[in-house]
């Protein structure tokens, strides 16, 4: 586990007019794509957890949502990388994107990868969307249902207020598997980073309960 700190160079506003933050440091660690960092300024009561969207020089580019305190020149503490995040298997030639919440950005990083090793790649997200590469088809998640003789890999971002219900967008029964493997985050408030397993990211698993913060927040589809 490593800390450091790291400035807030800038404030945009995202494709949905969500507020990101541009993170520099000369000694950042950039969590990988399903990683998180727990980031803590002076006025923060709980630190906050922080995805990767896209690199930028000596840093890199938050995924919504941010503190809304924040602005240019906060200094703040990191702790991380933490979590398991995506790995992509090196068989997967379709591999389908599906963005359930308010964002693709937790994702989209993941299928510009996969473009690279000419895996043909799908997103299913409701709009709006942001700009895509030409080579990324986009379809509403309505259509999800009807494209999944097509994908040999799933990618998917879940919201944990959701995750009881991820199957109905795939027009599966409750308990009803996928045809084909896949991997989740499973997007929560981590306020202890696994450190207390204080049991506010816990999610049911087979006869058990996992943490998102220690056992994920990435987990295998057919362990859910």
């Amino acid at each position: 586990m490593h800390t450091n700190t790291a400035t807030v160079a800038e404030i945009r506003s995202d494709y949905r007019g969500n507020s990101v933050a541009r993170l520099v440091s000369s000694s950042i660690l950039t969590p990988a794509p399903g990683q998180y960092l727990l980031a803590l300024d002076d006025d923060c009561l709980l630190p906050h957890p922080l995805y990767f969207a896209s690199s930028c020089q000596q840093g890199f580019l938050t995924a919504p949502p941010i503190p809304p305190a924040w602005m240019p020149g906060t200094i703040l503490s990191l702790r991380g990388p933490l979590g398991k995040g995506f790995n992509l298997p090196t068989t997967t030639q379709k591999l389908m994107l599906v963005a359930l919440g308010s964002t693709v950005s937790r994702i989209l990083s993941v299928g510009i990868s996969a473009l690279q090793r000419d895996i043909a790649v799908t997103l299913y997200a409701d709009p709006p969307l942001p700009p895509l590469p030409s080579s990324i088809e986009a379809y509403p998640l309505s259509l999800i249902s009807e494209s999944l003789h097509w994908a040999d890999f799933l990618i998917m971002n879940i919201p944990i207020e959701s995750f009881p219900y991820w199957r109905q967008y795939f027009g599966l029964a409750s308990d009803e598997p996928l045809s084909f493997p896949g991997q989740a985050l499973i997007v929560s408030v981590m306020p202890c980073g696994g450190l207390a397993e204080c049991g506010v990211c816990a999610i049911p698993y087979r006869r058990s309960w996992k943490l998102c913060c220690k056992d994920g927040p990435v987990f295998n589809l057919e362990d859910l």
